[in-house]
């Protein structure tokens, strides 16, 4: 019985969202919270969990506001795929904005993963990937400047290193990721237009090419909700 205020206070929550059009900003924190005769900070937890479902969005500054129906990218991990490859099999629009490209130095981190001398030269290449106009994904590529120099992508570059890469030719052969959950820093939140904190699913990596060469290290931050990976794996004892 203990759960039970705050099961109903969800429940409140989801009547509020679900009666509001996409848009709609919600009442302040403390008008909320007081509305419904809870802490700031059991409210805050309740909202989570409506942020992960990508249904309501917070701007830093603005407020929360309703987001509606969102789209679901929806993929397995078994291949690696672009976002923009995965949205094109399924139907969806997205769209790159906020893209930086540059040239840089190997820090230390940078050259051990890269296996380059420290101050190597790099090219490294920042964008927010958008789905109906909302920002749902970012990523940073990393790559040594033998791969890829800042001047080599087009001008009609849509956001995915990787489908450059590919249409190039590059011998690429396997990715390796680690996955996990993680808490939005400051300039993340800022690009995903999220508050600081606010839980994000994580891939950070590696792209090999045939010699065994790594050449993209890459991590990327999406926003729960707007993503279904999954996973299809093979019983051990099936030898089919």
């Amino acid at each position: 019985m203990s759960n039970f205020p705050f099961q109903r206070l969800q429940a409140d929550l989801a009547a509020l969202i679900s009666r509001s059009p996409a848009g709609t900003r919600l009442p302040s924190e403390p008008d909320l919270a007081k509305q419904l005769s809870v802490s700031r900070a059991t409210l805050r937890e309740a909202m989570r969990t409506f942020e992960t479902q990508g249904l309501i969005r917070r701007r830093q500054g603005a407020g929360t506001f309703v987001v509606g129906q969102v789209p679901i990218l929806d993929s397995g991990l078994e291949v690696l795929e672009s976002l923009e490859t995965m949205a094109q099999r399924l139907g969806l629009e997205v769209s790159v904005s906020d893209l930086e490209i540059e040239g840089v130095f190997a820090d230390q981190e940078h050259a051990d993963v890269l296996n380059l001398p420290l101050a190597s030269k790099m090219t490294r290449v920042r964008r927010v990937v958008r789905a109906d106009n909302r920002p749902v994904a970012y990523l940073i590529d990393t790559l040594p400047e033998e791969i890829l120099k800042a001047d080599q992508l087009p001008d009609s570059f849509k956001g995915s290193v990787l489908d450059f890469l590919l249409h190039r030719g590059d011998p690429l052969t396997v990715s390796r990721a680690a996955v996990s959950a993680t808490n939005a820093t400051a300039d993340v939140a800022k690009a995903l237009e999220i508050q600081r904190g606010d839980v994000l699913l994580a891939f950070v990596a590696q792209l090999y090419t045939a010699d065994g060469k790594v050449a993209d290290h890459s991590v990327s931050y999406f926003i729960p909700g707007y993503f279904n990976f999954h996973v299809v794996r093979r019983v051990g004892n099936n030898k089919n």
